[in-house]
């Protein structure tokens, strides 16, 4: 039992104990590489059949882009909330609600990504066409989405483990398993690019195997971990409540997901009014976006498994000085590679094309953009926190009103006004203050709200214990635990 013990600590943070600055930072940074690591992989599927395909095949997969996102980001939120619950339970020390949490979460995860292939294929058709996908690319997209989409079911338990794991404090395992997938991702997208000449279906079958790949590797590990987690299949059984309480906490955050996406489509209408050589700019810059708010999205991750692990250990000053610590992170996070990324601007673009007017309009995005990355951490981590506290609804209607509804105001009366891309760009600053404040305010009403709750059950358990509690305890939760 302690070689079991040891064997864990080695490879995971006590999130309930010790300095939050440092065990928060070891936490993210395995998250940070993975993610990054993911998004390179992504783009292994545009480079290798951009470089090695017909030239209609690089137009086919590029069209899939937004709609795979829209999907892809349903599954990683029910990630996010499996992660919150499984956190809570392991902090409270209830061995038996994390086993049941964790059996039940795989079933639900699977169940959902069912519905997510089924969603992503049926509707596959009418939302390309929508989105005035060229018709010399439409077959070559619907055949990339449907076969990438066969492996929706291994992505949803990739992400339940990656969820469970990162709960517990264990971000190494979730990213080994992604580097292992994703390399050979990239060997498959070369082997049935080149040897098999199967373009669009070639690198859509890789990214299919890979993600099976990831989902076997880490759901191996839960089956061989020693701890409450450890997943039985003779366990598997539906517990209703705690279903109910993933799909409440996933869905919200995998709904946020989308909605980014969404409200990017009306933002794309603006960017389209430009010249193309503004349009193909804005496309190359667009790469900055996801590589810097992937990595600050390792902190947000961490945001709410440390909240969610000392609330359920009945620690609320951890809780806030978590989310202050997650914040500074990330919004230094945001900073720093803004910055960076605008210092080698000419560098980083030249990457997507070798167009001079090309890169100089994607330095126009840049301008705007690199500066305000850092914005972004005040909403995306007040989110995360509250994802922490079991809140999402609200922080959901928040993320629509103010990232979606007043982005289509901004495209729509704001932009016309002058009608420049400086003023189209400049609705991402605007939109992510507007949102943070109103986020910001609720997570401290719910702050405040889940703090009394947790005194006040202090307070019943000690008298139930017989003793009474003194005014110290009851200021002072976290002395109780």
């Amino acid at each position: 039992m302690q070689k079991t013990h040891a064997r864990h600590k080695a490879n995971a943070l006590t999130m309930t104990k010790g300095p939050l600055l440092k065990n928060i930072f070891l936490f993210s940074l395995p998250l940070m590489l993975s993610n990054v690591l993911q998004v390179l992989f992504n783009m292994s599927d545009v480079a290798v059949v951009g470089r090695f395909g017909p030239e209609s095949a690089l137009g086919a997969v590029g069209s899939t882009t937004t709609y795979v996102a829209l999907f892809t980001g349903l599954l990683i939120g029910l990630g996010a909330g499996i992660n919150a619950v499984v956190a809570q339970r392991i902090g409270a020390n209830d061995e038996e609600y994390t086993s049941r949490a964790a059996h039940t979460a795989f079933l639900v995860a699977a169940a959902f990504g069912v519905v997510v292939a089924a969603l992503a294929m049926g509707l596959a058709r009418p939302v390309l066409i929508l989105m005035k996908t060229k018709e010399e690319f439409l077959d070559g997209a619907l055949l990339y989405i449907y076969i990438y989409f066969t492996g929706a079911i291994g992505t949803a338990l990739y992400n339940f483990g990656n969820g469970v794991f990162s709960a517990d404090g264990d971000t190494k395992k979730p990213l080994i398993y992604l580097s292992i997938s994703g390399v050979t991702n990239i060997v498959l997208n070369l082997f049935f690019v080149i040897v098999c000449d199967m373009s669009v279906a070639g690198v859509a079958l890789a990214s299919s195997i890979s993600q099976w790949l990831s989902c076997v590797l880490i759901l191996a590990a839960l089956h061989r971990s020693k701890r409450p987690y450890k997943l039985r299949f003779s366990k598997l059984r539906m517990d209703w409540r705690i279903a109910r309480l993933v799909l409440m906490l996933g869905i919200p955050a995998g709904i946020q997901n989308a909605i980014f996406q969404l409200a990017n489509l009306f933002i794309q209408a603006g960017v389209n009014s430009f010249s193309p050589t503004v349009v193909e700019g804005n496309t190359a810059a667009v790469n900055a976006d996801t590589l810097v708010f992937e990595l600050m999205a390792a902190f947000y991750t961490g945001c709410t498994s440390f909240i969610g692990q000392n609330y359920g250990a009945g620690l609320p000053d951890r809780m806030l000085k978590s989310y202050f610590i997650s914040l500074a992170y990330s919004f230094g996070a945001g900073l720093v590679f803004g910055l960076l990324i605008f210092a080698f601007a000419d560098v980083f673009l030249s990457i997507f094309t070798g167009d001079a007017a090309i890169i100089a309009a994607g330095k126009d995005r840049l301008r705007v953009m690199c500066f305000s990355y850092a914005l972004s951490a005040f909403m995306d981590c007040t989110i995360a926190a509250s994802r922490g506290l079991n809140r999402t609804i609200v922080p959901t209607v928040m993320v629509i009103l103010g990232s979606c509804v007043f982005r289509v105001f901004w495209v729509y009366v704001i932009f016309p006004i002058q009608g420049t891309t400086t003023l189209l760009y400049l609705l991402y600053p605007v939109s992510w203050i507007i949102t943070a404040a109103c986020e910001i305010a609720y997570f401290a009403y719910a702050y405040k709200k889940t703090r009394r709750k947790i005194a006040e059950a202090l307070a019943r358990r000690e008298v139930s214990e017989g003793a009474e509690p003194s005014a110290a305890q009851q200021t002072s939760p976290e002395k109780c635990a």
